[in-house]
């Protein structure tokens, strides 16, 4: 007699896998390109991203899985406003392995595939990263029906893809043709760190006054304030990059220009960078203390933090200046102690299931319309020691403040 087989326990078991799983990648590859900058030996460097190209490999493999045999559920990530933007993790997953490949995978590949294997991963990175950038704010206005105080940090995600193809696309110049092919891939690039700067410079704002007239951001997004420091950061390194490739590249002076650029671009921005870093920290240890657990979003604290190291690295090579020396060590030393943490939890989360159970708040139908804004991101969470304290109700309105008394 001959019976029905059995699901496929791997499709069963990447029902609830979101797009954000990417992050531990990125994460990841940021530790092997940001070490390389520094004193960190080459041969661990290079470990770490054959543990991202891994990674991404696998990924890649799951989510295709999601795709086929739950696309009802990929449909309803696509709908949800707090999940849509975390397919920009996509993009800077592909680019990020991509360029680390050229960095420190060369030592292991050669130069002849990584240069090869970042081409075609800068390429699909690149592609997807755009049309994510126009597609999720796209879906935002059009079907997601958001509120302002629904801003988190996680709307700058698909806004900082381009942004990473800015910052690595440069690394691919000196390997083309001399003359229009190389002077076309730094414009390119330029004009994606316009894109994304200007497009941050929006979004932003909505950010920072949902977090000030609001108040904190649940427990489980508070990690997320961290990726703020991503555009931030990656800015940093771009503006660096450029000036790195320009010289041969682009006429005279605008090859001066970069290196200006460079300096009076970046040192600013890495200011602001490390205020932010300051609140967004002082958000998290109050999370601490109120109880917040693991959940994906801790990814949150590797690859923007990583961004800031190689900022730091590209003002030290354009100042000469040794504190900046000093301030990439001290934010390596943070996003290795982050990745370590991070690494440790997701896999223990694996081993007990936790990671990939079911949300804890089911998932709105697709095209809704209703859903919440941090049902998806809760999504992964180990879960608490026990229920939250409920939040005092706000104070009935009185009589005085009804008829303007005492005006």
């Amino acid at each position: 007699m001959v019976t029905a087989a059995p699901p496929l326990p791997r499709a069963v078991s990447v029902r609830h896998l979101g797009p954000n799983w990417y992050a531990c990648v990125m994460g990841t590859a940021i530790v092997a390109t940001a070490g390389a900058g520094l004193p960190v030996p080459r041969p661990l460097c290079a470990a770490v991203w054959a543990l991202s190209a891994l990674l991404l490999a696998t990924l890649l493999a799951a989510r295709a899985l999601h795709w086929a045999h739950h696309r009802d559920q990929a449909r309803a990530h696509l709908l949800d406003p707090a999940t849509a933007p975390f397919y920009g993790c996509l993009a800077m997953a592909l680019l990020a392995v991509g360029g680390g490949a050229l960095t420190v995978g060369r030592d292991w590949i050669g130069v002849e595939a990584a240069v090869a294997l970042d081409a075609v991963l800068f390429t699909a990175g690149t592609v997807v990263g755009l049309a994510a950038a126009v597609a999720v704010p796209y879906l935002m206005a059009v079907r997601h029906r958001v509120e302002a105080r629904q801003a988190t940090p996680v709307w700058l995600l698909p806004l900082v893809a381009p942004m990473v193809s800015a910052a690595l696309g440069p690394s691919l110049v000196p390997y083309l043709p001399a003359g229009q092919a190389r002077e076309t891939l730094l414009q390119a690039c330029l004009a994606m760190f316009g894109l994304s700067l200007l497009a941050t410079l929006l979004m932003l704002p909505l950010v920072f006054a949902r977090l000030v007239t609001s108040g904190p951001l649940p427990l489980a997004l508070t990690p997320t304030l961290f990726l703020v420091l991503g555009p931030l950061g990656q800015s940093t390194t771009a503006a660096g990059t450029f000036a790195d490739h320009a010289p041969g590249v682009v006429p005279a002076p605008y090859s001066q220009g970069f290196a200006v650029l460079a300096v009076l671009y970046g040192v600013p921005v890495m200011g602001f960078a490390l205020l932010w870093l300051g609140l967004a920290t002082a958000h998290v240890v109050r999370a601490r203390r109120e109880g917040m657990r693991f959940a994906m979003t801790w990814w949150a604290f590797t690859f923007p933090v990583g961004t800031c190291v190689t900022g730091a690295e590209s003002l030290a090579r354009h100042t000469g200046l040794t504190v900046y020396d000093g301030l990439a060590a001290a934010l390596y030393a943070v996003l290795v102690t982050a990745w370590l943490t991070a690494t440790a939890c997701t896999a223990r989360g694996l081993l007990t299931g936790a990671l990939l159970a079911a949300p804890r708040r089911p998932m709105p139908p697709a095209g809704s319309g209703a859903a919440s804004s941090t049902a998806p991101v809760v999504t992964g969470a180990l879960p608490p020691p026990g229920p939250r304290p409920a939040r005092p109700a706000p104070r009935p309105e009185t009589a005085r403040t009804r008829s303007g008394a005492g005006r």
